[in-house]
């Protein structure tokens, strides 16, 4: 028979910052049984004293310590953050004829220069991301009227990882954090080997920037 204790550990896995404020001590016991204990009570069908889901709020605490996955250092020593502001971000639907159209971008975006451009296809869409100066001639390729969505006014908030260090545990999931603690929207992720692409409201720019180096550990100065 299902107890206060497991239903209340399974709803805490289901929200993992609840789950990260409980481990962290930062929670207010009280307040939380009281927010949760509708949905105990239903999933119990009967009542539950309010002290009860506080004592199975404890406990799952010290049982998250050591498993937790935010707890999972990350390591960030060789890794590098670059902001590129003035982008902006435009999906089609996906086609024979729009994946065609795709090749052609690539010969309007100059790389040389810097510039960038990604391509994620789904299922049914195209997204690409690029320089919003090429905004008017990427738009154009595709058909006047033909975008499903553009958004402008983004910053493309990127983190380089050293390929030793791409495959540590928790990563996305404490970058994505960080950024989500500071209350800034992510736009779109996009993942390659050693790359974390977040495009986000270039107004967020500078505070992206501060979360996220916020899990780098400096290097020492001398270099070594």
């Amino acid at each position: 028979m299902v107890n206060v204790a497991q239903v209340v550990s399974a709803m805490i896995r289901k929200k993992p910052f609840i789950e990260e404020a409980l481990v962290r001590e930062i929670v207010n016991y009280a307040y939380l049984a009281d927010m949760i204990q509708p949905e105990v009570e239903k999933a119990l069908r009967r009542k539950v004293n309010r002290y009860a889901i506080i004592m199975a709020l404890r406990r799952l605490k010290d049982q998250l310590k050591d498993s937790f996955v935010g707890n999972a250092p990350i390591q960030l020593k060789n890794s590098e953050i670059a902001i590129i502001s003035d982008v902006f971000e435009v999906t089609v639907a996906k086609s024979p004829d729009n994946i065609k159209k795709v090749s052609e971008i690539y010969r309007i975006v100059d790389f040389s220069r810097g510039d960038f451009l990604t391509v994620t296809q789904g299922l049914y869409e195209i997204t690409l991301i690029s320089n919003a100066k090429y905004k008017n001639k990427i738009v154009r390729v595709f058909g006047e009227g033909n975008a499903l969505k553009i958004i402008g006014h983004l910053a493309s908030l990127i983190v380089r990882i050293s390929p030793e260090e791409s495959d540590s545990l928790g990563l996305l999931y404490n970058l994505t954090k960080a950024l989500s603690w500071e209350n800034i929207n992510i736009a779109e992720v996009v993942s390659t080997f050693t790359e974390e692409i977040f495009m986000i409201d270039e107004d967020d720019a500078p505070y992206a920037f501060n979360a996220i180096k916020s899990l780098v550990t400096d290097k020492p100065a001398n270099n070594e």
